[in-house]
């Protein structure tokens, strides 16, 4: 046992010796293990900084917004009674010139993250009308306007927007009144706004339906699919049209779809667009006027369309008249941009009494509502007849009101025990595209398919996402330039240049035009002239008394003396 004891003692120095050599190991390996936390803390703490400064920078961006919207309010309702409403007009939001930051070079802008139309030819029915002037409605020598076989693609596809911020210029105008922004061509699509609106007449075959049908219901019914097909092309085409210049005019004549159309900006401040179409078969009229009132809120865009537009199908003698909704484009400053349109439709027989009133619905918090369009055709009584619904973007159906109306009544069930599960509050709405609960309508039973948009060719994407139907609406040859007036808008050379991609060229063209439109005004103003539109006259609309642009008459005719040199 003695012998044990001394030999545990020899040991217990060796022992000690090794013990402390652990220990002094443990406490390096301790120390080096604290350093690399410590240098992780601090890379994560940066990291978290930087992230609070970019969170710190788009809260101070929106709140600079949201000031300037509030001050644009404060502005347009502080204006006198009677004078015009505050709005981003001629020189403003469509193509006003760029600054001549901008202008030097589009490149120094600073970057960002970022049918089958229903083949149902409907026949034309004999009119017993004749239209406006001319006889020869069947696309003669005096209507020919040499494009016999039509374009599917542009000469040029679209430059990128990824690249440059719109921000770069609003940035700029933070404190000062909204009709001084200033947007840079790049933003634009090589169309005019004259050409925009003859997009409305994509799905005539409609208009040619309703006129061929003896019940005034289903004629309500075409009626208002038309009006809804009217707007499907804005389905993400976030690029602005060119601005027209004061006298501009436009023409398109479509044998294959049975219709002519004449449009003319007949006012500078504020800027307003009139057209006039018109059957070739002398089957109906179309025609309206469209002032664009443009509303900033910071994060979006809303364009109310005023002005009136009126179908009057002459086989019945019947006149129908509406407005369009609202269009928001959401996401100008950062993030993808995404098109809704809200607001209710009325539109009205002024023969029968009867009215079909259309709801355009909002995105709502979940999306669910996100393009849907739905509403209820009623007689003078307001007696349900039938009711719509669909999607702007796609289609549009009818269906037994009662129908509907249970349908309804067990879809906002289904929705109420969705949002109770969902539980998310309102804080966390965001101005990103919300997406649909499905990207297809629901069909009920019993319904009757009205409308359905024809799918975009394949290279609509890089063409502005135009429709089959816009990709040729600046097409020209020289046949048509020898008939067109020198007005027409596909003579302009800066929307040509953009066409063609020449951006840097369509840019100085551009400013050269607004130019001389100013100096063209300002001789006017010294000899006190005032300007004479040509095609087009300021009077109440014949069917609700509203005041309106009706056609003059004469354009077909063809003879084009006199016109103002605007390009």
């Amino acid at each position: 046992m003695m012998e044990e004891c001394d030999v545990a003692k020899e040991m217990l120095p060796s022992f000690l010796q090794k013990v402390d050599v652990v220990s002094e190991a443990s406490r390096e390996t301790c120390a080096a293990l604290s350093d690399c936390l410590t240098l992780l803390a601090k890379q994560e703490g940066a990291r978290n900084f930087k992230l609070e400064q970019e969170q710190e920078k788009t809260k101070i961006l929106s709140e600079a917004l949201e000031a300037l919207a509030t001050e644009h309010h404060e502005l347009e309702q502080s204006l006198v009674a009677g004078s015009p409403p505050s709005v981003l007009s001629e020189d403003e939001f469509y193509d006003a010139l760029s600054d001549s930051e901008s202008e030097r070079s589009l490149s120094r802008l600073e970057a960002v993250t970022s049918r089958s139309r229903e083949e149902e030819g409907q026949r034309l029915i004999p009119g017993k009308h004749r239209m406006s002037e001319g006889q020869d409605c069947g696309g003669g020598d005096a209507l020919s306007n040499g494009i016999k076989k039509h374009r599917t693609s542009l000469p040029s596809p679209m430059f990128s927007r990824n690249d440059f911020s719109i921000w770069s210029i609003l940035r700029k105008c933070i404190g000062m009144e909204l009709s001084k922004i200033t947007m840079p061509v790049i933003f634009n699509e090589p169309l005019s706004f004259l050409q925009r609106l003859t997009e409305y007449m994509e799905h005539t075959y409609l208009i040619q339906k309703a006129s061929s049908l003896s019940d005034p219901t289903e004629r309500m019914q075409c009626v208002a699919a038309f009006a809804v097909s009217a707007v499907a092309s804005q389905w993400e085409r976030t690029g602005k049209p060119f601005n027209p210049l004061l006298g501009e005019t436009y023409e398109l004549v479509r044998d294959d779809l049975g219709f002519r159309l004449i449009s003319e900006q007949v006012s500078h401040h504020p800027p307003i667009s009139a057209f006039h179409a018109e059957g070739l078969n002398n089957d109906f009229v179309f025609h309206g006027s469209i002032y664009p009132k443009l509303k900033f809120w910071g994060k979006s865009v809303e364009a109310e369309p005023k002005g009136t537009i009126t179908l009057e199908l002459l086989e019945h003698n019947e006149a129908y008249t509406w407005t369009n909704p609202t269009c928001c484009v959401h996401n100008i400053i950062v993030g993808k941009l995404w098109i809704e349109q809200y607001g209710n439709v009325e539109i009205t027989n002024h023969k029968t009494g009867d009215k079909c009133v259309l709801n355009f619905k909002p995105c709502g918090l979940f999306g669910k509502e996100l393009h849907k369009v739905e509403g209820y055709i009623q007689d003078k009584s307001k007696k349900k007849l039938c009711a719509l619904y669909g999607k702007w973007t796609e289609c549009l159906y009818s269906v037994d009101p009662a129908t509907f109306d249970a349908f309804k009544k067990n879809d906002k069930k289904n929705t109420e025990e969705k949002k109770h599960s969902k539980q998310v509050s309102a804080s966390e709405e965001s101005d990103e595209m919300p997406m649909p609960d499905s990207e297809s309508v629901f069909v009920i039973p019993g319904s009757v398919l009205l409308w359905r948009i024809a799918p975009r060719p394949p290279n609509s994407a890089q063409m502005y996402n135009f429709t089959s139907f816009a990709m040729v609406l600046n097409e020209i040859d020289k046949d048509m330039e020898s008939v067109i007036p020198k007005t027409d808008c596909r003579l302009r050379p800066d929307i040509r240049a953009m066409e063609n991609g020449e951006i840097d060229l369509a840019s100085e063209e551009k400013k050269r035009l607004e130019e001389k439109q100013r100096a063209a005004r300002k001789n006017r103003s010294r000899s006190e002239e005032d300007w004479r539109t040509r095609w087009f006259h300021q009077g109440p609309n014949p069917h609700n008394g509203a005041q309106d642009w009706l056609y003059s008459g004469s354009y077909w005719d063809r003879n084009y003396s006199n016109l103002p040199d605007i390009y």
